[in-house]
């Protein structure tokens, strides 16, 4: 799917270069999902970003990212469905949802506006928003937090896209939500055959969804495995940190949890 090769990405902070990703040479394989977990400031977000192609005209950027199979750049929304931490961040607040969801699947697929707002009621429904009739015809300020997020994993993935990025989409959200969340991802990704990037500050969400996990930290890949070697077994005393953040972790139910209802 993709494979990166030696990014460095630089933002100007005042007087100053920061190098927010320094070298990084990291697979993302086609039908996987793959975790990518640090603390804030880690880079995980902008890997996300430059992956996307959402960095700012004011970073500097090096190396390269290739696509396999694709022939092109990939184009956001079609190619490429990004949820961020904050709805708000990709939802109009002066536009109904369903017509949000539907422009992205005209704007991508070619649809007529009634086919467009019969595939973004489906997607409601895919997503288990309450009353899909009704939903279609309400604002973003009209739903909870944890529905708006399910309106834009619905708008992400409108397109049908090969790749589903999801930058901490589930951080701003109770722990029950959360679960849901993550439910519904996993479910979705399975359903579409998409590749999952999955980026969280959260180890055992991580370990719920993802097959491999990817380590960052300061900007650097310090460590990479399956996710039952990075939870059994890490190698680097900061992924460590990271498991013992949550207390009385047991790999076993961490990795075989089912969750709740999506």
């Amino acid at each position: 799917m993709a494979s990166i090769r030696d990014l460095t990405v630089t933002y100007r902070r005042g007087g100053d270069a920061v190098a927010a990703l320094s070298n990084i040479s990291l697979d993302i394989v086609a039908g996987e999902r793959l975790a990518v977990i640090g603390e804030s400031g880690s880079g995980k977000s902008t890997l996300a970003l430059a992956i996307a192609g959402l960095l700012p005209a004011s970073s500097a950027v090096g190396g390269r990212i290739e696509w396999s199979g694709l022939g092109r750049i990939p184009l956001l929304g079609r190619d490429i469905g990004f949820v961020f931490q904050d709805p708000s961040a990709s939802l109009d607040p002066v536009m109904t949802i369903g017509k949000q969801i539907a422009e992205v699947a005209r704007t991508h697929l070619g649809l007529t506006w009634s086919q467009a707002d019969a595939r973004a009621k489906t997607l409601l429904e895919r997503v288990r928003l309450p009353d899909p009739d009704s939903a279609v015809h309400a604002f973003p300020h009209q739903l909870s937090g944890g529905q708006t997020q399910r309106v834009a994993i619905a708008a992400a993935i409108a397109a049908g896209p090969k790749l589903l990025i999801a930058d901490e989409a589930t951080s701003a959200l109770d722990t029950i939500v959360q679960a849901q969340i993550v439910a519904l991802i996993r479910q979705l990704v399975a359903e579409d055959g998409m590749t999952l990037l999955f980026i969280s500050h959260d180890i055992a969400l991580a370990a719920e969804l993802a097959e491999r996990i990817a380590v960052f930290r300061h900007g650097q890949l310090v460590e990479r495995g399956t996710t039952a070697g990075i939870v059994d077994a890490p190698t680097q005393a900061y992924t460590r940190t990271l498991l013992d953040a949550h207390i009385g972790l047991d790999s076993a139910p961490l990795l075989n949890r089912a969750g709740p209802a999506v």
